[in-house]
């Protein structure tokens, strides 16, 4: 079984996500940015075995702390191979990204930034989304390598999940902490029915 603390971390609203095995302690952390002391007080208070870092996307503040908690805790770095940042591992679309027992299958979402992942378990009906999508939004698409276009077609992929799955983002953006895709495709902006070019148009 997966299971998933969300951790509040720095001044922009971030989540870091530790998410571990129940049954081997196995353990990836996602998106580490600031207040790593949060990240390893929660290991160590549950024993975890951290074995990975993953990043939903190279954005700096979802990365600064990569390389400090890799060397801290001896692990690797995860990123979609599009990314331009020091790694130690590529995944692409299709792949899985493994933690004893349970694992998570990664989505190439583009749009937010080329390199864009979101990793969901079916089983469970958990995804982390990145910034990708929000709880009420989604994310910006004028910074360097994002496409609004490529941005409509990632959102209209997640909008067509099953509607039970829960979303974890990467932001505390909006109303709650997490949601479902079926509460997003009836409140979200962002995933109300519209061409293209009219979504385009909304995102400036």
């Amino acid at each position: 079984m997966i299971l998933i603390k969300q951790i509040s971390v720095g001044s922009m609203q971030n989540f870091t996500y530790v998410i571990h095995d129940s049954h081997t302690s196995k353990a990836i952390i996602v998106d580490p940015s600031w207040d790593l002391d949060k990240i390893t007080d929660y290991i160590s208070a549950k024993d975890l075995q951290p074995i990975n870092i993953v990043n939903t996307h190279s954005h700096f503040d979802h990365t600064l702390g990569n390389q400090v908690l890799s060397q801290r805790l001896r692990i690797s770095i995860i990123q979609h191979a599009s990314s331009g940042m020091p790694h130690n591992i590529d995944i692409n679309e299709g792949d899985t990204v493994n933690f004893g027992d349970s694992k998570l299958q990664v989505l190439h979402t583009p749009g937010h930034s080329q390199d864009s992942i979101s990793l969901l378990n079916d089983t469970q009906k958990i995804i982390l989304t990145g910034d990708t999508l929000f709880v009420g939004s989604c994310g910006r698409t004028d910074l360097p390598g994002g496409d609004a276009s490529q941005l409509y077609h990632s959102l209209q992929r997640l909008s067509k999940l099953d509607g039970t799955y829960t979303i974890y983002p990467g932001h505390n953006y909006g109303r709650t902490t997490k949601s479902t895709i079926q509460e997003q495709r009836a409140t979200n902006l962002a995933l109300q029915p519209r061409t293209e070019e009219e979504f385009v148009a909304l995102l400036g």
